[in-house]
């Protein structure tokens, strides 16, 4: 070990929205039980390109005894990380690069795995009460959101954000047969007038007996 500079995660400050992961180049940080942490010392440089990138301020550059970089074992981190997003399993399309959070009120505005992204927006009872909920989700971004817990006009807001931060190829909404599900319509409904974007879009209605219709 060797006294140098390395990023340090407050966990209690942490909320696991993700921002720091994509300016990680080394692929030092991941998102473990909802927060951000360092994977293996050696993969960190100390730089603190991640570091303007929390809003919450969680992390920071201290000095302390660490394992030396290396940047051969990052070398293989990353090639052996990117083989296993970009290889495709027996009968499965090939992987996106990870995105992480997934909740509408957690995902940053923008972001790289939104960009060009057909996007799917779902109700969180969705993937409990439908049992095929896979295969919507291959080859989108996932967003998900409660309207009946959350505000839908907050919804609609952050969306509209997104929108016009981002080029999004498409949105398909997957939400339950109950009225207040379908405010996740609204607020893609309300998002995209706000935005002036013109993306196509798609509603499915998750029905109480597990089947789905198209809208």
């Amino acid at each position: 070990m060797t006294r140098r500079k390395i990023v340090n995660i407050n966990e209690n400050l942490c909320n696991g929205c993700g921002n720091c992961i994509p300016k990680c180049a080394e692929g030092a940080l991941q998102i473990v039980n909802g927060k951000a942490k360092m994977i293996k010392e050696t993969y960190c440089d100390g730089l603190g390109a991640c570091l303007g990138q929390c809003p919450q301020g969680a992390i920071t550059i201290t000095e302390r005894e660490a394992d030396a970089f290396n940047e051969a074992e990052v070398h293989e981190h990353l090639k052996t990380k990117t083989a296993a997003l970009t290889t495709p399993s027996q009968n499965s399309q090939p992987l996106l690069k990870p995105q992480w959070p997934i909740k509408l009120n957690l995902v940053p505005v923008k972001a790289p795995f939104f960009e060009n992204a057909d996007l799917l927006f779902a109700a969180d009872c969705a993937p409990v009460a439908f049992k095929k909920f896979h295969d919507f989700m291959a080859g989108k971004r996932v967003i998900i959101g409660c309207p009946k817990f959350d505000d839908a006009r907050a919804y609609a807001q952050k969306l509209t954000e997104i929108f016009q931060q981002n080029n999004i190829a498409s949105v398909t909404v997957v939400h339950m047969e109950v009225p207040c599900c379908t405010g996740l319509k609204w607020a893609v409904n309300k998002a995209l007038e706000s935005s002036g974007k013109k993306i196509p879009t798609k509603e499915y209605e998750v029905k109480i007996g597990g089947e789905v219709i198209e809208l």
